[in-house]
């Protein structure tokens, strides 16, 4: 074997600019002395019986069960809902229940509702004008809140309550023992809200031909969830962070218009009551599509259907098992298309209802969408359980188990931009993703936005670049710089409860979908995150997972420990910020360079003296010697060191041919407060490139700076850190080497002059 032969080693230094934050855009992020590796028990509550340090449910992990019996009624006349509830609690907990507590949502539009009293009025002039004026100031307050008429027993008996604005609290007769239950029954009726004028998650439009179309959500009080982590989930609904709810058994009788068509949570039980015969053959046909929607209802027959009203009824009945909640969309304007699509060997119904003020648009994608939305998600998580997911076309975008609305519109002529169309394709995706989480999934919306929002935005990223590999999500890890790197005081950290965050869609949308996309893509790889989050998708379906519950999981599932991630990423605002400080090539060679030769030159040094030394100086940026390089040492020579070696020690050494030629000690600086993998990009003399990536941990023992030395074959011309903007650094000036030198607007101006 071929030993190396002594060699010069030049050493040149290469500085780069030490990364300068511009202070209007990004405030400086100090450095603090806590180990960013630390474990997070400090943060996590202790492991239980209910909730193991797994983060599965552990063997006395327990949740209640709600069942209803409802008879709806809509009056279309006056834009009234009037209901009748029949509701069966079972306690499940090993707890004694004095009372129970149920939500009323439609409480925040009552006439004494604190939810405008606790918004802020911008006075800004004359509210920026005679219009922004008169919307703040002369609109008729609406009165939308539930009027309770009864609250009995099952006996009949009147049963004591008491309202505190969206929350009621039902005073039961006697405590109630683990293991019973507790049947009672309201009455109740509200007026519909329009949520074009009005806003809100639910309620009617009004169409200038004199038809409505509705989709109707919160309609009816519901019980909160009671669980062995927050005792009553009853935070006030403010009309921002959602809800949280029980799964059970639903039966419901909807009564609506004769001409009225209507889809609704659960599965229909008297089609034949309710469908022509000719919509049944229809229906049975797209049974048998898996590639086309086939109409139920056809925009012809739907326009016709605008051109009367008719005085009679129908009453439509669901059934729904193991739903957390309800909801349904009705009017006679709606065409109706389904198509079936196979989930690992089971036919679910992808369906769609909307006016022809969708079309072309709809037609063309919305019910398409759900079937990718269907097939893309159960891939990630697990195979969709329901017999069907509906999406309807309303000026939202709103989730609920089975049925969403979603928005949409193009022109008046039919004519829509790309835009639009993206925009209703991400729509569809997320709300139907929401079957997943938290429909499924059942996750404390009113505590965690994150865990049902951020997640189901991040598995919404994946199946629309399935749809449309070219599609703009939005929720990239590069998509949050702006966010991240913005003023501090309007930011909050992502474990924050909705209500009371400045950016309420990056902080529960983007950037937990942004952090989980970096972590199957840069830090774990697709095979442990798919494997992981899989793993938390289903131990936790039709069950309230915590926070705890999914770090917990994704960290067991895969052997990775990610607490400094979740630390970092969910628990602060510290955001990305990695450049290179300083490099340093060293040239190894048999033969003395003109770079030595020039050193040795200007420190009066004969070279034939540095035989089997290292000749070490320092090279300006330009590329020239500086006249007062002065940095020239003595090293042990290498042939010396190889002599020194034993025989067993020498045959580990490489030959001529296997030793780098090149040596490039790179220094590394954070000046952000994440520590993150450093992804380079590296680019040799001859063009090729090649990518390395360090892992996080890297940062373990310096967060400020670390050096690595690149050992090539080949001369590198250049260095860039996270090329591919993987990370969300906030400032790319120091991300390579050469530095960047970005020619000013002025220069560009004289450029194109000189031109």
């Amino acid at each position: 074997m071929k030993k190396l032969k002594y060699y010069f080693l030049s050493v040149v230094f290469i500085s780069t600019s030490i990364f300068a934050q511009n202070q209007e855009k990004v405030k400086p992020q100090g450095h603090t002395d806590q180990n960013k590796f630390r474990q997070m028990k400090d943060v996590l509550p202790t492991p239980s019986n209910t909730r193991t340090a797994s983060g599965a449910p552990g063997h006395e992990y327990t949740q209640q069960k709600v069942d209803y019996i409802m008879d709806i009624r809509l009056d279309e006349s006056k834009n009234q809902i009037f209901g009748n509830e029949k509701i069966t609690y079972h306690n499940n907990s090993k707890d004694y229940l004095e009372y129970l507590w149920i939500q009323l949502d439609q409480n925040m539009r009552a006439k004494d509702s604190k939810t405008p009293d606790v918004k802020s009025d911008n006075f800004n002039g004359a509210f920026n004008g005679p219009v922004s004026f008169a919307k703040a100031n002369l609109k008729k307050r609406f009165d939308g809140g539930f009027n309770i008429e009864e609250v009995k027993n099952s006996d009949g008996s009147d049963l004591s309550f008491m309202i505190n604005r969206t929350m009621m609290r039902i005073n039961l007769p006697k405590a109630l023992a683990p293991g019973d239950t507790f049947k009672f029954q309201i009455k109740w009726w509200y007026n519909v809200n329009n949520h074009i004028i009005e806003g809100g998650r639910s309620g009617y439009e009004a169409f200038p031909d004199g038809n409505n179309t509705y989709v109707i959500a919160q309609f009816y009080p519901r019980l909160c969830v009671y669980d062995n982590v927050e005792g009553w989930q009853n935070m006030q609904f403010w009309g921002r962070s959602e809800f949280a709810l029980e799964f059970g058994d639903f039966d419901v009788k909807l009564t609506v218009p004769a001409d009225h068509k209507l889809e609704a949570t659960g599965v229909l039980q008297n089609e034949k009551d309710v469908l022509t015969k000719q919509q049944l053959k229809r229906f049975e046909q797209a049974k048998k599509s898996f590639k086309d929607p086939v109409f139920i209802v056809t925009q012809e027959e739907a326009e016709k259907a605008e051109k009367v009203r008719s005085t009679k009824t129908k009453t439509w009945h669901f059934r729904a098992k193991n739903v957390r909640d309800f909801a349904f969309a009705t009017s006679r304007k709606f065409l109706w298309d389904a198509m079936a699509v196979d989930i690992n060997g089971r036919s679910v119904m992808a369906i769609s209802l909307y006016s022809k003020e969708g079309n072309p648009l709809w037609e063309e994608h919305s019910t398409r969408v759900v079937a990718n939305t269907l097939e893309e998600y159960s891939k990630l998580t697990f195979d969709y359980p329901y017999n069907k997911a509906v999406s309807v076309h309303a000026q939202m975008g709103m989730e609920y188990p089975m049925i969403c609305f979603n928005y949409g519109r193009p022109n008046p002529d039919g004519t829509y931009s790309e835009r639009l169309k993206r925009g209703m394709i991400g729509v569809i995706t997320h709300e139907v993703g929401h079957n997943f989480f938290p429909m499924i999934v059942n996750s404390d919306e009113r505590q965690w936005t994150w865990m049902d929002e951020g997640l189901n935005s991040f598995v919404e990223t994946l199946a629309e670049l399935d749809y449309d590999p070219n599609f703009f999500t939005g929720n990239l890890p590069k998509d949050m710089v702006t966010y991240m790197g913005g003023d501090q005081s309007y930011i909050s950290p992502i474990m924050s409860q909705g209500d009371y965050v400045h950016q309420f869609g990056p902080n529960a949308y983007a950037k937990p979908a942004a952090g989980l996309y970096m972590l199957r893509h840069t830090i774990m790889g697709p095979e442990l995150f798919d494997y992981a989050f899989r793993t938390y998708s289903k131990r936790w379906m039709f069950k309230h997972p915590t926070p705890a519950d999914f770090f917990r999981t994704m960290e067991d599932a895969s052997a990775m420990d990610l607490d400094w991630f979740w630390r970092g990423w969910f628990y602060t605002t510290d955001y990305t910020d990695i450049g290179v400080k300083q490099v340093k090539s060293y040239y190894l060679t048999d033969k003395p360079t003109d770079k030595a030769k020039e050193a040795a030159k200007l420190n009066n040094l004969n070279l034939d003296d540095y035989k089997g030394k290292l000749v070490y100086y320092a090279e300006a940026e330009e590329g020239k010697v500086p006249e007062n390089a002065k940095n020239v040492s003595d090293f042990t020579a290498i042939n010396d060191y190889l002599n020194s070696l034993s025989d067993e020690e020498k045959k580990a050494q490489m030959t001529d041919a296997e030793a780098p030629k090149y040596f490039y000690e790179v220094t590394f600086e954070k000046p952000g407060g994440l520590v993150m993998p450093i992804i380079l990009e590296l680019t040799y003399a001859d063009g090729t490139k090649e990518r390395k990536t360090y892992p996080a941990q890297i940062w373990r023992y310096n967060e400020h700076e670390v050096k690595k030395v690149l050992r090539t074959q080949k001369a590198i011309t250049n260095i860039v850190v996270d090329p591919d903007l993987e990370t969300a650094d906030v400032d790319l000036s120091n991300n390579s080497w050469p530095k960047k030198v970005e020619q000013s607007d002025f220069d560009q101006f004289k450029d194109k002059v000189k031109g």
